[in-house]
């Protein structure tokens, strides 16, 4: 808590946004619509800006109900329409996935705000100048001579997370929205209990930046390893990072500095397979193709040569955020992913970028020998168990679950499970990769101000992205982020853009 002094160097704005990825680039955007002078703190560089939407794959899971829907939001030609199924995410089926995944812990006014308004965010990005086009490349797949979309999920943005961001600043340069670059926010200004700007340094200078507003949106803690440790537990120091360097929870120490209310699962975080050699921190050159989300076609395998969990449990949408963290806690903080020349045309891209580790053999028993770190000789057993309870009488299908599992051992995998009887064998070794961190602040869901300990209201200040907890707990399902950290940026740049003009 800190009060101003005149020593300092002062700027003066109605409404000031702590970070710059999409949540904080919508809120200065909605706060713009309501006449607010707007003033952005980012701590990277130009360059490094835009904090983990940079680094997203750019899908967007929406809540809509057929073609009418999609067509707000993407254009789709006839040609298109005869050719394809886009399937539906209607807004039970949003919510069943949500609840679900959440274990049913999803904050109740957070998460339909979340999905009642998923369409319309979409729609209102795309009126800021964001494009948007159809998911063809991750979620979709030809059957029977027609392009079946599933995971309900197939709109993706063009350019993927960094083109989000190059619109979204568009956006912004068009409105005059001032960026202040390399100015890491410190703390809250505060008269009496009302937060009345933000200190920051600048050029290696502390300065102030005074506004009647404040939106917090700089992300968790997912670059901080010793706020993992803290709260996620022991070994998510070890974690890479698959986003933003710039996330230290700066965000989040400041407004629990002044009495804001914590919500949500602090314990946990999104985490996914990354690759084992990846740098520790989100390669922008890379963007977010170091992940390894194709495991549910093959099997992943710890240095013990044992399976650990159900590869084909559901979608990797629906496994791969908490999948990482059970790779975490294997030994080493790796896993080899498995698979054979059957399903090599379905791996994703990301598998054929040349910076992975992999390694290929014509037996199981050479590739035995090759997966560094791993005890041979159970690896085979293992595979032979493996192979020896797939289901022969289920055909193959991988654009549904399609129940082609396994019999008599445990884990068991439940979909996709095919033997591996067909060499090449390719394997790829993983760790584990922190996206961002589910807790969060509590807040107003009318306007996205922060509450405090006692659920007041704190004036003045308001958050979004990341930093909102209550979301999320446990899991993920992919394409969320993105999409809700675009809700609460929009509402909470409406909340503080209607009290400063107030």
């Amino acid at each position: 808590m800190t009060k101003r002094t005149d020593v300092e160097k002062t700027y003066n704005y109605d409404v000031i946004v702590v970070g710059k990825g999409n949540a904080a680039l919508c809120a200065a955007l909605a706060a713009r619509d309501q006449g607010a002078k707007v003033g952005m703190l980012e701590a990277a560089s130009t360059d490094e800006s835009g904090g983990n939407s940079r680094f997203a794959g750019g899908v967007m899971r929406f809540a809509f109900g057929g073609l009418d829907d999609l067509r707000k939001v993407i254009d789709i030609t006839d040609a298109e329409i005869a050719d394809a199924d886009f399937g539906t995410n209607t807004t039970d089926e949003y919510y069943d996935d949500l609840f679900r995944l959440t274990q049913f812990k999803t904050d109740p006014q957070l998460s339909e705000l979340l999905v009642t308004r998923s369409l319309d965010i979409m729609v209102w990005l795309r009126a800021k100048g964001v494009r948007f086009i159809a998911n063809y490349g991750r979620q979709s797949a030809l059957v029977d001579g027609k392009r079946r979309f599933f995971g309900r999920m197939p709109v993706e943005v063009s350019g993927g997370g960094s083109g989000l961001v190059e619109y979204l600043d568009k956006a912004a340069a068009k409105a005059d929205v001032d960026i202040h670059y390399k100015t890491p926010a410190k703390a809250l200004v505060m008269d009496g209990n009302r937060v009345v700007g933000v200190r920051a340094i600048q050029d290696g200078k502390p300065v102030v930046f005074a506004a009647r507003c404040v939106v917090l949106a700089c992300g968790g803690f997912e670059a901080n390893p010793e706020m993992r440790t803290r709260y996620l537990g022991p070994g998510w120091e070890l974690a890479k990072v698959r986003g933003s360097r710039f996330n230290q929870g700066t965000g989040l120490r400041m407004a629990l500095d002044i009495g804001a209310a914590s919500h949500g699962n602090w314990s946990g975080a999104h985490a996914t397979g990354w690759d084992l050699n990846a740098p520790p921190y989100g390669d922008l050159n890379v963007g977010d193709q170091f992940q390894k989300h194709s495991y549910i076609f093959g099997l992943l395998i710890n240095a013990h040569g044992k399976r650990f969990v159900d590869e084909g449990l559901d979608f990797h949408s629906f496994t791969y955020a908490k999948y990482g963290g059970e790779v975490l806690k294997q030994p080493g903080q790796f896993a080899w992913q498995v698979f054979d020349a059957k399903v090599s045309k379905l791996l994703r891209s990301e598998y054929r970028i040349k910076m992975m580790t992999k390694v290929s053999a014509n037996t199981l028993e050479e590739l035995a020998t090759k997966l560094e770190g791993v005890d041979a000789q159970q690896f085979l057993k293992s595979a032979r168990e493996y192979n020896a309870a797939v289901r022969d009488d289920v055909a193959f299908n991988h654009t549904v679950k399609d129940g082609k599992g396994t019999v008599g051992i445990e884990p068991p995998k439940s979909n996709w499970a095919q033997k591996l009887d067909t060499p090449p064998f390719d394997a790829y070794a993983t760790t584990c990769g922190i996206t961002f961190t589910f807790g969060g602040l509590r807040i107003d869901a009318d306007n996205g101000q922060v509450l405090d300990v006692t659920h007041e209201p704190i004036p003045g200040l308001f958050c979004a992205g990341e930093m909102v907890g209550g979301l999320f707990y446990f899991n993920y399902p992919s394409g969320t982020g993105l999409v809700s950290g675009a809700v609460f940026g929009k509402l909470a740049g409406e909340g503080a853009g209607r009290a400063a003009m107030a």
